[in-house]
C-alpha cells in the first residue's frame, strides 16, 4: 500500500512511519520542516514536504492510504488540528484514497467535559472527527488515552468508550494500533477508545465492533 502519514516527525508519526515501512508498504512522511528529511528517510519512508494550513493534493495523489497522526501541541489548533485535517481529508477524497485513518483523541465525543485546558483541543478534534464520518471514504477514527514515551508492549486495550482515568497508552502502541486499523476490515468506518492492555494489537483491532 502507498500511504502517506501526515505527522511523520511527531510522538506516533515516527513511530508509525517506520512501522509501516517495515511492513512493506511504501510510506511518504508528510513534514512541514524541510531539516527533518533525514529522520524520515532514516525511518525507510520517502519525505514530502507540505504543509497542513496550505494545498496539500500533491502530496496526497497516488495514495491508497492516509493517516492524519499530525498535532498542534497547542498552537495553531484550528488550523492544524481541525482545519488541517480536513484540508487532508477533503484531498483525500479527490484523490479517491482507499482508507483514512484519524489519529484522535479519548473525550473528543464531549469535550465540555473534558478538562478545561483540554476542551479546545478536543473541540478541534470533534470536528475533524464528525467531517470524516461523513465522507465517502472507508475511515477509521483512533482514539487513545493520555499518550506516553514508555517502551510500546504490542498489547492493548480497545473499546467504543474507556474510562481515561483507567490507565495511558505507550506512542509506540498507537501507532501500531494505526498500523492495524489502516488494513483491518473489522475496523473499516468504526470509531473507538484504546489505552494500554493485555490483548495484541492486531487481535484487538480485529474484534472492533463485536
Amino acid at each position: 500500500m502507498d500511504v502517506l502519514v501526515a505527522g511523520a516527525h511527531g510522538r506516533v508519526g515516527q513511530h508509525l512511519t517506520e512501522r509501516l515501512a517495515d511492513d512493506g508498504h511504501h510510506v511518504r512522511g508528510m513534514i512541514r520542516d524541510p531539516a527533518q528529511t533525514d529522520t524520515i528517510d532514516g525511518l525507510g519512508a520517502t519525505p514530502v514536504v507540505a504543509d497542513l494550513t496550505d494545498d496539500v493534493a500533491d502530496a496526497v495523489a497516488g495514495c491508497d492510504g492516509v493517516v492524519f497522526a499530525a498535532g498542534s501541541r497547542g498552537e495553531a489548533l484550528d488550523a492544524v488540528d481541525r482545519d488541517g485535517a480536513i484540508r487532508l481529508l477533503s484531498a483525500a477524497e479527490d484523490a479517491a484514497v482507499d482508507r483514512f485513518v484519524m489519529l484522535s483523541s479519548m473525550g473528543a465525543d464531549d469535550p465540555s467535559r473534558g478538562p478545561e485546558d483540554l476542551r479546545s483541543y478536543l473541540a478541534a478534534k470533534a470536528d475533524a472527527d464528525a467531517r470524516l464520518r461523513e465522507s465517502p471514504v472507508a475511515h477509521t477514527i483512533v482514539r487513545p488515552g493520555s499518550l506516553t514515551t514508555d517502551a510500546g508492549t504490542g498489547r492493548v486495550t480497545v473499546a467504543d468508550t474507556l474510562d481515561p482515568a483507567a490507565g495511558s497508552i505507550p506512542c509506540a502502541d498507537v501507532a501500531q494500533t494505526l498500523a492495524a486499523a489502516l488494513t483491518a476490515p473489522a475496523a473499516r468506518d468504526t470509531t473507538f477508545e484504546v489505552l494500554a492492555g493485555d490483548t495484541p494489537v492486531a487481535e484487538a483491532v480485529a474484534s472492533v465492533g463485536d
